[in-house]
């Protein structure tokens, strides 16, 4: 974004400056951040997922998580790199679970001599304490989500548990579609503050590294 060292430099002062300044308290003022890097987050996201919806909602993503872990940015780093990070692991992220679920291990598959054979994989069960800790994040994703307004709650539930689209929860709610956006992403605002306000490091993963008008 800047054409010369002494730019990037300027860049890089004037964004630490912001983010003392969201650090501080003044929580507004990430949406200067927001603003001025939101159009080539969207970009480099578009570079790597073709549905535009999901563009939307990975850039928005990556966003609310930046603003979750701004407290671990490093200040010898820039932050545009660390943001870049953050939207490129979510894009990696998004694609992984995306070939995961086209592929069912349960499904019938036709071999050579047109029999029918079943995928049988190894017992790869998770441990006990992984199971644990997948209860343990449970906990705090549901505490984070009963501390939602009510109207937070529907949005997240249409969008996350029934995987409807923006145009698909404005219709069924008779809501402006840029309301939905706006619910969906300070519900979201919301429970990453919760999460990492009561654990640290159980969320770590998602938080390495808009507003939606």
């Amino acid at each position: 974004m800047s054409d010369s060292p002494n730019d990037a430099l300027d860049e890089q002062k004037e964004d630490e400056s912001v983010i003392r300044a969201v650090l501080s308290g003044n929580v507004n003022e990430f949406a200067r951040l927001e603003k001025k890097y939101r159009r080539i987050v969207s970009f480099l996201v578009r570079k790597m997922i073709r549905n535009e919806q999901d563009v939307e909602d990975l850039t928005q993503d990556t966003f609310v998580r930046a603003f979750a872990a701004l407290h671990t940015f490093q200040f010898e780093y820039p932050f545009s790199r660390w943001l870049y990070r953050i939207a490129s692991n979510r894009c990696i992220d998004h694609l992984r679970r995306k070939r995961f679920a086209m592929y069912s291990i349960d499904e019938p598959r036709r071999g050579k001599d047109e029999g029918e054979f079943v995928v049988e994989l190894p017992d790869s069960g998770p441990a006990p304490d992984s199971i644990l800790l997948a209860k343990e994040r449970a906990d705090l994703l549901r505490v984070a989500f009963d501390a939602l307004p009510e109207k937070y709650k529907v949005v997240i539930r249409m969008r996350h548990e029934e995987e409807l689209d923006y145009q698909e929860i404005a219709d069924r709610l008779d809501l402006p579609l840029g309301t939905v956006k706006a619910h969906i992403f300070r519900a979201r605002k919301r429970m990453y503050a919760v999460l990492t306000r009561n654990n640290d490091h159980a969320f770590e993963e998602y938080i390495i590294d808009e507003d939606p008008s």
